[in-house]
């Protein structure tokens, strides 16, 4: 599906901020890009997308260079959501969502009733149908992330690419739009899309691309990237990986410098107090005034 062949990325053509990448990514398959800030991520979305111009290398989709199709006929195959995306002020969610028809519109071919029902199915599989005359600024955080996947729905492209598509969202909301983009690839839509949390790029991805410093330290399925290596080397951070006991995927639990013990019954009833360790081992207990 797509091909990254040798691909170096930059914003002012003297820092690099991605090295000579490679990287296979399967069709109806959801890849997380992980890694921390600052490692690329976003901007090998950037790319992917065509946003960003290469300073070497390609990307194919589908065997042909994005980089010389035409804005329309990519946009046909390809839909990409910026991360935190904003929407003019008062513009409803229908028209939103009817902006992902602009790549088949045309001089000669305007609005139609397929463009109608293709928002309209878009709406309904994001379930807002009760929201399409709602300006998107009165939405909640998590009705306004769906607005956006229903805009790119309406492109009925193959492919979709998020960046950080949970940022800024409450726990709830974060898998609400993890599961919609969970069915949607079951529909056979390929997902491309940068997550922070490891837990849920192990949980919904079939493919994890770990990268440090604008290269890829490892890639594969959530058991082979999901080690306390791997996660040293790049997150630089210790960690333990257990079993996820819900959807028995791989589970990060980092190792911090400070471990507290749980509150006995007597501290959780009296919080003022503190405890010191008398020679002969028994807890001594002072008020702190």
């Amino acid at each position: 599906m797509i091909d990254i062949n040798n691909l170096s990325l930059t914003y002012d053509n003297k820092t690099i901020i991605v090295h000579e990448l490679d990287l296979h990514l399967e069709a109806g398959s959801i890849t997380a890009l992980v890694g921390s800030n600052g490692c690329g991520k976003s901007t090998l979305l950037r790319g992917i997308s065509r946003l960003l111009k290469p300073l070497d290398g390609a990307v194919l989709l589908e065997g042909q260079n994005v980089h010389s199709m035409k804005a329309r006929d990519l946009a046909r195959k390809l839909g990409i959501l910026p991360q935190s995306p904003v929407a003019p002020e008062g513009l409803t969610v229908h028209e939103l969502v009817a902006q992902g028809r602009y790549p088949h519109q045309s001089w000669f071919q305007q609005w139609s009733q397929e463009d109608e029902e293709i928002v309209s199915e878009a709406l309904r599989t994001t379930n807002l149908t009760m929201f399409a005359d709602r300006p998107v600024d009165t939405l909640s955080g998590g009705q306004r992330q769906r607005a956006w996947i229903a805009m790119a729905l309406a492109q009925q492209t193959d492919v979709l690419l998020l960046d950080e598509p949970t940022t800024y969202l409450d726990m709830a909301y974060q898998m609400d739009v993890l599961d919609l983009l969970d069915e949607l690839n079951e529909q056979g839509r390929t997902i491309i899309m940068v997550l922070h949390d490891l837990n849920q790029a192990a949980r919904y991805a079939d493919t994890i691309v770990a990268l440090r410093g604008g290269q890829i330290v490892a890639q594969g399925d959530p058991q082979q990237v999901m080690t306390p290596e791997n996660i040293l080397q790049v997150f630089g951070l210790k960690a333990e990986v257990v079993t996820d006991p819900v959807t028995n995927t791989p589970m990060c639990i980092p190792i911090g410098r400070r471990r507290r013990a749980p509150k006995t019954a007597s501290q959780a009833e009296n919080p003022d107090a503190s405890q010191d360790m008398g020679q002969n081992g028994r807890v001594k207990m002072s008020i702190l005034s």
